[in-house]
């Protein structure tokens, strides 16, 4: 199977924006690199009297619209050219919603899995131990990705207060409520994704309550969006997934009981035999539903098997789940993709909110930020629906034509670059 690099992708989707925006190779060129990256080693004690060097990463990439954001993953396979992607897909996602941010993302090689928990609290201050200097509210402010949680941004919060010698709540989102976190945090990205279902569902005249819906990947994310569908919309969620396999059931799942064998055996694949089928993660894509929900991680959809998606609606909650070689199949073929740094801008969208309490160090309700968070979304998907239109575009070329140009017109004001 060819090998894919997510950071050429990003810089392969940037290239065709910049052909359409008739952006010069100066241009072109400043925003196909990060501005600055960090390679750390991470020494940490484990339980065991050893010492385990860990290998981390900071990428911040464009900064010209504001401070960095963007989240920390702890997983085994994590590269330097993932978080590289994740971070210019960052800068993009908080452009198309127009965040006053740029885009960072950082990353540390390590199966948290396998590390107890004051192994990952060892790790966590170690992180930021190593990049304190260099973040921040006002430079970079991380959050939470895969595998970290909001107990791992509180230990790096307190890390980076100590550091600082001062409280220092706003340099670090997704934090637990009682020390500076936002009420709604939790369900952000799947409930951001959900308003742009809604909307797109309404162009394409999909009665959401009569839906079927498949969702690759259940974590976080996954699971909220597969509770979301079915509470807000009356929709029938047929299919599941994570990284072991996933369950079918095309009267619709128990979802209350997936998420009990989920937590229980760590795969929603023991599920019972009765009435669940069990189906692979390549299946569930092809299934013939309504809307598709990628959740897991890059490079799902490709070339091979995009002439095979059924779905009327692919709703991008992972990070780079299609390549853009099935980007352009799943466009001739009428299926309409909610490009991820839209559908999942949800997280880096409620993370702002936190970093706007934290400075006036005033709470927002959950209500009051859901409404927030829900005219944010439905904004962002009608220009970029609008740009689709208007240029014949996809749905992701026409979010790059949004994000990219707002990103080129801070760089002019600032003086950054000359525009002919």
């Amino acid at each position: 199977m060819e090998e894919l690099n997510p950071f050429e992708i990003a810089r392969k989707q940037l290239d065709d924006c910049a052909k359409i925006l008739n952006l010069s190779d100066d241009v072109r060129e400043i925003l196909r690199n990060p501005m600055r990256e960090l390679h750390v080693s991470i020494p940490v004690r484990m339980d065991d009297g050893s010492t385990k060097v860990f290998k981390g990463f900071r990428v911040q990439y464009n900064d010209a619209k504001g401070p960095m954001k963007g989240g920390i993953r702890f997983h085994p396979e994590e590269t330097i050219d993932t978080v590289r992607a994740l971070a210019a897909w960052m800068t993009w996602k908080c452009s198309l919603l127009d965040l006053p941010l740029g885009g960072g993302k950082g990353g540390v090689i390590c199966n948290p899995k396998e590390l107890s928990e004051n192994e990952l609290e060892r790790l966590s201050r170690g992180y930021i131990d190593k990049i304190w200097q260099f973040i921040g509210p006002n430079k970079d402010v991380p959050a939470p990705d895969v595998y970290t949680t909001p107990q791992m941004m509180a230990w790096m919060m307190d890390e980076f207060s100590k550091l600082t010698g001062s409280n220092e709540f706003g340099c670090i989102t997704g934090k637990p409520v009682c020390i500076g976190g936002s009420c709604g945090r939790d369900d952000a990205t799947a409930r951001g994704g959900i308003y742009t279902i809604r909307e797109a569902a309404k162009e394409l005249g999909i009665d959401l309550s009569k839906a079927t819906v498949a969702i690759q990947g259940y974590g976080n994310a996954g699971c909220n969006a597969a509770f979301l569908c079915r509470d807000l919309f009356g929709s029938k969620v047929v299919a599941i997934s994570d990284s072991k396999g996933g369950i079918y059931n095309k009267d619709g799942l128990d979802l209350e009981l997936a998420c009990r064998v989920k937590s229980d055996t760590r795969t929603v694949t023991n599920s019972p035999r009765d009435t669940t089928q069990k189906i692979s993660n390549e299946e569930l894509v092809e299934l013939d539903v309504d809307i598709l929900i990628t959740a897991a991680l890059e490079n799902v959809i490709t070339k091979e098997n995009a002439p095979n998606v059924k779905a009327k609606i692919i709703a991008e909650l992972a990070n780079g789940p299609t390549t853009p070689e099935a980007d352009e199949i799943l466009y001739k073929n009428g299926v309409h993709v909610i490009p991820d740094f839209l559908c999942n801008a949800g997280g880096v969208t409620v993370s702002y909110f936190e970093m706007v309490q934290n400075i006036d160090r005033y709470c927002w309700d959950v209500e009051d930020v859901y409404k927030r968070l829900d005219d944010r979304m439905t904004q962002a998907y009608h220009t970029v629906l609008n740009a689709s239109k208007t240029y014949n575009l996809n749905m992701r070329q026409a979010a790059y034509v949004v994000a990219v140009n707002r990103v080129v017109e801070a760089m002019q004001l600032r003086g950054w670059i000359k525009m002919n």
